[in-house]
């Protein structure tokens, strides 16, 4: 017969590995979506060395493990007098994580593409003024400065919704969930 703590054990190891499943979503691998998890249900901030011992992985995986949690906003350092090591800890707010993981990847992706648009537009442009360029080039360059235009509408909408997320507006049109609404 089980005892509560392997229950309890058994219960977190379950939503932890789920979470390592999933984090492919988020770029992160399924060995530091299990480090995420470990701190996630740890009841206060860890060390490296701790972490390790807990995961059984490299000290080299686990700084790279913390390091792509701390880039993702996902885990932060914590400050503890008297300790000397770094202490890390999970964010606990998963709205907060979603919002800053995606709005940090979207601002990227939206920086990189319009800068592509515009030069391309410009070449684009150039195609359509220029006297000597073929007909036919011609009607493609403007199709694909229409697709273009279409696109940078995209991302000018994706910059609104990322301002939704920072700003908190989005719970004024979807509200947090306090609790299990299948209660």
């Amino acid at each position: 017969m089980r005892d509560d703590q392997q229950i309890l054990e058994e219960a977190r190891e379950r939503v932890i590995q789920s979470i390592a499943d999933n984090m492919d979503l988020y770029g992160i691998t399924d060995s530091i979506g299990r480090l995420y998890g470990t701190l996630y249900f740890s009841d206060r901030a860890l060390t490296l060395d701790e972490m390790r011992e807990s995961l059984g992985m490299s000290k080299t995986s686990m700084s790279t493990g913390v390091r792509t949690l701390l880039d993702t906003k996902m885990v932060h350092k914590v400050w503890k007098k008297g300790v000397r090591k770094d202490l890390y800890q999970a964010e606990g707010d998963w709205y907060k994580t979603f919002f800053d993981f995606f709005s940090t990847k979207w601002k990227r992706a939206i920086e990189i593409n319009l800068a592509a648009i515009e030069k391309s537009k410009q070449d684009y442009s150039y195609l359509i003024e220029r006297k000597e360029t073929i007909q036919e080039i011609r009607e493609l360059a403007q199709l694909d400065l229409k697709k273009l235009e279409e696109a940078e509408s995209y991302y000018f909408w994706l910059e609104k919704l990322i301002d939704t997320f920072e700003s908190g507006e989005i719970f004024k049109l979807i509200p947090k969930i306090k609790d299990n609404p299948q209660k």
